[in-house]
């Protein structure tokens, strides 16, 4: 046309101005520029076969190809070498057209060779009669954050090189709830557990019985949690169940939200650096110990020679020795023949226990009966200082199972030492009360105390071999020793506590688990209602034979089946024999043994019957406290010898 105006195809009418705006053209071509100017990611259309038909912004700035270089060519100029010969490009467009997109990270090419890390994102375009149109691909350049996560990686890896690679620490990570989830050759090494065996179980494991027993484990991380961090040295247990003396520190980890992640624990086997330090405490304090023994044995030693050179002296000389004289003589050489006896029955003691054969009867012992008998004891060297022996019960009934000449000895020893070094004229209190299931015995005094600082020492052996050289007071420091060691073997324990200051004086606090009162063996004052033998057997036709056997020898009987009923029946029928089977319902008849002879004042005469007859059996028998060790079957001959042995001819 002459005005140069576009010619109107298909006879269609020109635009009119005043006609409403096509939204539909505007939205698209808003679309369009709105691609077109993200310059973050790169956004582009593939045909269905994968060749390029549009190039944004973002495309030409992340893989440097200008539209004119790429339009038209297959997508597959943006992967890598090692990518191509794996067809992964047909691998991805098959994925896409089959789920409608496929996503993934990975390494791909820029037009100069370069690599970047990709975030890539193809969608299947489809018309909508379900026809294939081709593909949208949004790309991202995530490099700097893969270079970050390698620099990440790359630390790790050096840290868990350096924590797997060190040998002398166990190191290893625990969940928040304290179960193992990573584990180093140090740990390995210390505990002897591989990882597969130990990841996943709790870190309790590593513990003593009886401290696991106690939920300390547990209390460790809580401080940690709680403070950032537990320290603690003491016994921890290999795979293989042998001990060692670790050191240990546990720190609470937490992620920078503050959200509590589980803890790092480290452990180092200080057995033997304890070990050389124990032997060189123990052979200074034994040094000492023998210094102060030669001091100890020279003061009796030295009156004693002093009384025997008087008599020769007073002999030789013609006159003879005056009755007056050898009466005191005789009373100074008893009395330091006395103390030399004490010191090395304490020696002996110490030497059982720590050797492990010292023998502890287990009966029922009144504990009120035994502080009367170790006040009666004392009380002539406190009156001798002009002592107050003060006794206050309000647990006369209080029993436990336990050596009773054993447990006077344990008080005996705590009310010598107040004695000692309580000043003249002091007060000495002895003290027995209930505590919950425990039976509490205290001593205590107004004497000069014991230096806070010193108290953790006080059981420790030869301890007053450490004080100064004018010991004042004198003695091996023995006495303690025993009593915390005497105390152990009856499943209590002791304390001492002191401020130090002089007329405060030191209180120390026995516990012993309490049992029940034993009865008293009961038997009509009138005519012998004869012997009673109880027949403890689960099998019922056993039972019945051995009593029908029993009879026919002229002897009572009585049955029980189990071994709580046949601990009942000790208790109330008061049998004089009893012939147990070892292998009961309930508990065994070596636990019914043992249970008797702690609750049961008079126990009767036990006869262990069994079908087990192995040496090995025999002694655990013996050991729990079995008169006779009968093997099933029975000879009846021999059960009627034992029977007349014991109880005599009815």
């Amino acid at each position: 046309m002459a005005d140069g105006s576009k010619p109107v195809e298909n006879n269609e009418p020109a635009p009119d101005p005043s006609a409403p705006l096509n939204l539909g053209l505007i939205a698209d071509a808003d679309y369009r520029l709105m691609i077109d100017s993200i310059t973050d990611y790169a956004i582009f259309f593939l045909d269905p076969d994968g060749i390029v038909l549009s190039w944004n912004a973002g495309a030409r700035q992340l893989k440097g190809y200008e539209p004119h270089e790429v339009i038209g060519r297959h997508f597959s100029i943006f992967y890598p070498p090692e990518l191509l010969e794996k067809n992964w490009p047909r691998h991805e467009v098959e994925v896409a057209t089959k789920t409608g997109q496929y996503k993934e990270e990975g390494w791909r090419l820029r037009k100069d060779g370069t690599r970047f890390w990709a975030s890539i994102v193809l969608t299947r375009l489809t018309s909508p009669d379900g026809t294939l149109r081709g593909f949208s691909k949004i790309t991202r350049d995530l490099s700097e954050r893969q270079q970050q996560d390698d620099l990440l990686r790359a630390s790790e890896e050096r840290f868990r090189l350096m924590v797997d690679g060190v040998k002398d620490y166990a190191i290893f990570m625990l969940d928040p709830s304290g179960y193992v989830v990573s584990w180093n050759k140090g740990a390995r090494a210390n505990k002897g557990y591989e990882a597969h065996e130990i990841i996943g179980k709790h870190f309790s494991v590593f513990y003593p019985p009886e401290v696991s027993a106690t939920g300390f484990p547990d209390t460790e991380l809580k401080v940690a949690r709680d403070v950032g961090r537990f320290e603690d040295e003491g016994w921890r247990v290999r795979k293989d169940g042998s001990r060692f003396w670790a050191s240990v520190i546990i720190t609470a980890l937490f992620d920078e939200t503050g959200r509590h992640r589980g803890f790092a624990k480290v452990t180092r086997d200080l057995t033997e650096r304890r070990r050389i330090s124990t032997l060189e405490d123990e052979g200074r304090r034994i040094t000492t110990f023998l210094a102060m023994l030669g001091h100890e044995l020279r003061n009796p030693l030295t009156p004693i020679s002093n009384a025997v050179a008087i008599m020769e002296r007073l002999g030789n000389g013609g006159n003879g020795v005056d009755a007056k004289t050898l009466a005191r003589m005789n009373n100074i050489i008893a009395r330091q023949l006395k103390q030399i006896t004490r010191l090395v029955d304490d020696l002996l003691d110490v030497g059982r226990i720590t050797s492990g054969k010292i023998h502890l009867e287990s009966k029922p012992v009144q504990l009120a009966e035994v502080i009367d008998e170790a006040v009666e004891m004392v009380k002539p060297s406190a009156d001798a200082k002009h002592h107050a022996l003060v006794v206050q019960s309000t647990a006369t009934d209080a029993w436990i199972a336990g050596d009773r000449a054993r447990m006077i000895q344990v008080v005996c020893n705590l009310l010598n030492n107040a004695v000692k070094f309580t000043p003249d004229g002091g007060r000495i209190e002895v003290r027995l009360r209930k505590s919950g299931a425990n039976a509490e015995i205290s001593v205590s005094d107004n004497g000069p105390g014991i230096a806070p600082a010193s108290l953790p020492r006080v059981f420790m052996l030869f301890a007053q071999g450490e004080q100064e050289i004018s010991r004042p007071h004198g003695g091996l420091g023995l006495g303690l020793t025993l009593v915390e060691q005497l105390v152990t073997l009856h499943g209590g324990d002791v304390s001492a506590f002191s401020k130090g200051i002089p007329g405060e004086g030191t209180e120390f606090i026995i516990q012993l688990p309490r049992v029940a009162a034993p009865l008293e063996k009961k038997r009509n004052d009138g005519a012998d209602t004869g012997k009673v033998v109880l027949v403890v057997d689960d099998n019922r036709d056993a039972a019945e034979t051995m009593c029908l056997l029993v009879e026919s020898l002229g002897y009572a009987t009585r049955t029980a089946f189990d071994g709580p009923s046949a601990l009942d029946a000790i208790k109330v029928e008061q049998p004089d024999i009893v012939l147990l089977d070892i292998g009961l319902p309930g508990f065994s008849g070596v636990e019914v043994a043992r249970r008797v002879h702690r609750e049961v004042a008079h126990p009767p005469k036990l006869l262990a019957i069994t079908g087990f007859g192995q040496a090995s059996d025999r002694e655990a028998s013996l050991a729990a406290g079995f008169y006779a060790h009968l093997t099933k079957p029975i000879d009846a001959h021999h059960l009627e010898g034992l029977l007349e042995r014991l109880l005599g001819k009815p």
